[in-house]
Protein backbone atom coordinates (compact mmCIF):
# COMPACT_ATOMS: atom_id res chain seq x y z
CA UNK A 1 0.00 0.00 0.00
CA UNK A 2 2.80 2.47 0.77
CA UNK A 3 4.48 1.32 -2.62
CA UNK A 4 1.17 2.72 -4.41
CA UNK A 5 1.22 6.27 -2.51
CA UNK A 6 4.53 6.48 -2.94
CA UNK A 7 4.76 5.73 -6.59
CA UNK A 8 1.22 8.03 -6.90
CA UNK A 9 3.42 11.06 -5.11
CA UNK A 10 6.04 10.70 -7.50
CA UNK A 11 3.69 10.05 -10.19
CA UNK A 12 2.27 13.83 -9.15
CA UNK A 13 5.48 15.77 -8.68
CA UNK A 14 7.05 14.66 -12.24
CA UNK A 15 7.01 17.27 -14.31
CA UNK A 16 8.17 15.90 -18.00
CA UNK A 17 4.66 14.54 -18.78
CA UNK A 18 3.40 18.58 -18.60
CA UNK A 19 6.40 19.84 -20.02
CA UNK A 20 6.22 17.74 -23.10
CA UNK A 21 2.50 18.58 -23.25
CA UNK A 22 3.40 22.29 -23.23
CA UNK A 23 5.87 21.13 -26.61
CA UNK A 24 2.80 19.36 -28.28
CA UNK A 25 0.40 22.10 -28.02
CA UNK A 26 3.31 24.70 -28.91
CA UNK A 27 4.49 22.63 -31.86
CA UNK A 28 0.89 22.28 -33.08
CA UNK A 29 0.11 26.14 -32.95
CA UNK A 30 3.66 26.89 -34.80
CA UNK A 31 2.24 24.40 -37.38
CA UNK A 32 -1.04 25.68 -38.26
CA UNK A 33 0.84 28.91 -38.27
CA UNK A 34 3.20 27.96 -41.03
CA UNK A 35 0.65 25.67 -42.91
CA UNK A 36 -1.93 28.97 -43.36
CA UNK A 37 1.20 31.10 -44.51
CA UNK A 38 2.33 28.63 -46.85
CA UNK A 39 -1.42 28.24 -48.23
CA UNK A 40 -1.93 32.12 -48.92
CA UNK A 41 1.94 32.91 -50.16
CA UNK A 42 0.69 29.58 -52.81
CA UNK A 43 -2.61 30.86 -53.27
CA UNK A 44 -0.91 34.81 -54.14
CA UNK A 45 1.81 33.08 -56.37
CA UNK A 46 -1.12 30.82 -57.97
CA UNK A 47 -2.81 34.46 -59.07
CA UNK A 48 0.49 36.28 -60.04
CA UNK A 49 1.43 33.24 -62.11
CA UNK A 50 -2.20 32.80 -63.82
CA UNK A 51 -2.01 36.84 -64.44
CA UNK A 52 1.05 36.41 -66.27
CA UNK A 53 -0.02 33.60 -68.08
CA UNK A 54 -2.96 35.77 -69.19
CA UNK A 55 -1.08 38.77 -70.29
CA UNK A 56 1.42 36.28 -72.15
CA UNK A 57 -1.40 35.06 -74.32
CA UNK A 58 -3.30 38.63 -74.62
CA UNK A 59 0.44 39.47 -76.19
CA UNK A 60 0.41 36.59 -78.45
CA UNK A 61 3.50 35.00 -77.46
CA UNK A 62 1.89 31.58 -76.14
Amino acid sequence: MLKILSTIRSFLRDEDGPTAVEYAVMLAAILLVVIGTVRQIGSTSGGIWTDNNQKMEDAGMK
